[in-house]
């Protein structure tokens, strides 16, 4: 017997809880019912989740055509996330089509770029820091330096101007909000994709040492290059991924790391940022759910019947801290937990293409502000913070600290 679909999300409920509180009571796959009653299917079990990710391109599709329930018309025309699975980003994409955009990015999206970005980051974190301590107690880390760190730092490299990054910014948040109405989220969307071609045209006209530059020069080996389109779409995702995850992702760790004073510690003697990372990513990753995707033939998930073209949405917030696969205190963040992989960017083929960047940025925004402010303290109870108004990321709005 099928259940009633929970409404996700839940009023008054964060939405991580809610996938968690899925995961344990009713099982690694439960009907939902989406923003703007859209049904689909929450996998939340770390082993369903991985089992997932393996049949990507072969079991389950990202394109949007083959959700039965757009295709017969059963999805209101402004259904707030229409954008965010019909555009033509990576996000969405298959097989050969995917394969093909992301070897493209690959060629300018190096680890070695990345690895050459560490001092700039460092720079960024360290004038941020000024920021926050000319403020003093009761300074908002979230809009000092958990929030501009990551936005600062993919704006530049892909040479979007100071003057404009506050619009993307606050595009996005119309975007990954599930609570804004939908003509606005159209309109933000628009507004994003239309600024994202402007810059891409700039940047034909005008180039510049930047990744917009390298992906407008990009070529694979047979000559094949990014069209307009396509390169609008990429930048679209991952400047809009790429400070969004980031920033929900540091202040959770902070959170984390402020609410246990032996975890900081041990960190600190450690030296093991990297650590305190990777045990954010699995415990407290800001990732809640992704794109959905779309069985091309009738599964079976973790026991349960799922029709072909039916939306599977996968519950990233719920598989770090299953139990059964982490154990009984798997909620409970602990640097010296032993090493076991996490799904915290995914897995397979569809892999976070910026997995080190984000990495690389959190391990030196959490080891300054913790080197530099070993005192820091939140301001207010944990129980008293505000989470943003998203099934896609999640962090604290605001994150009020006290410095010594």
């Amino acid at each position: 017997m099928r259940l009633p679909p929970e409404q996700l999300p839940v009023p008054g409920e964060r939405s991580v809880r809610t996938v968690r509180r899925l995961r344990d009571e009713v099982g690694p796959v439960a009907p939902v019912m989406l923003p703007g009653g859209v049904p689909a299917w929450l996998v939340t079990g770390h082993d369903a989740i991985t089992g997932v990710l393996a049949g990507d391109d072969a079991v389950y599709s990202k394109d949007a055509r083959n959700f039965a329930a757009l295709r017969e018309g059963r999805i209101p025309a402004d259904w707030p996330m229409r954008q965010v699975i019909e555009g033509e980003h990576l996000l969405i994409k298959d097989g050969a089509d995917h394969r093909r955009l992301r070897a493209l990015v690959s060629r300018a999206f190096t680890p070695a770029r990345v690895k050459a970005l560490e001092p700039r980051v460092q720079e960024v974190a360290d004038g941020l820091l000024d920021g926050l301590l000319a403020e003093g107690d009761g300074a908002d880390l979230v809009r000092r330096y958990t929030g501009p760190l990551p936005i600062i730092v993919i704006c530049e490299l892909f040479g979007v101007p100071p003057g404009e990054r506050a619009r993307i910014r606050a595009w996005t948040q119309v975007l990954v909000s599930h609570d804004a109405p939908p003509g606005e989220a159209a309109a933000a969307g628009a507004a994003l994709l239309a600024y994202l071609a402007g810059h891409v045209e700039r940047r034909r006209r005008e180039p510049a040492d930047d990744l917009t530059t390298m992906l407008i020069r990009a070529r694979d080996p047979d000559g094949d290059r990014l069209s307009g389109d396509e390169l609008r779409w990429i930048l679209w995702s991952v400047i809009v991924a790429g400070h969004e995850t980031t920033m929900h992702l540091i202040a959770n760790a902070v959170v984390a790391l402020c609410a246990d004073r032996d975890q900081l510690r041990r960190v600190r003697e450690r030296g093991d940022w990297g650590a305190a990372v990777e045990e954010a990513l699995r415990s407290r990753n800001s990732v809640v759910t992704t794109v959905p995707r779309y069985p091309l033939r009738d599964v079976r998930i973790a026991g349960v019947e799922i029709g072909a073209g039916e939306a599977v949405v996968v519950g990233f917030g719920a598989s770090g801290t299953d139990p059964a696969a982490y154990g009984p205190d798997a909620e409970r963040f602990d640097v010296a937990r032993t090493p076991k992989p996490h799904l915290g960017f995914g897995r397979g083929t569809h892999f976070c293409l910026g997995a080190p960047l984000a990495r690389l940025e959190a391990r030196i925004a959490l080891s300054t502000l913790f080197t530099r402010l070993p005192e820091l303290r939140l301001a207010v109870p944990e129980a008293d913070l505000v989470y943003t108004p998203s099934i896609i990321t999640e962090g604290p709005r605001a994150l009020p600290v006290l410095l010594s």
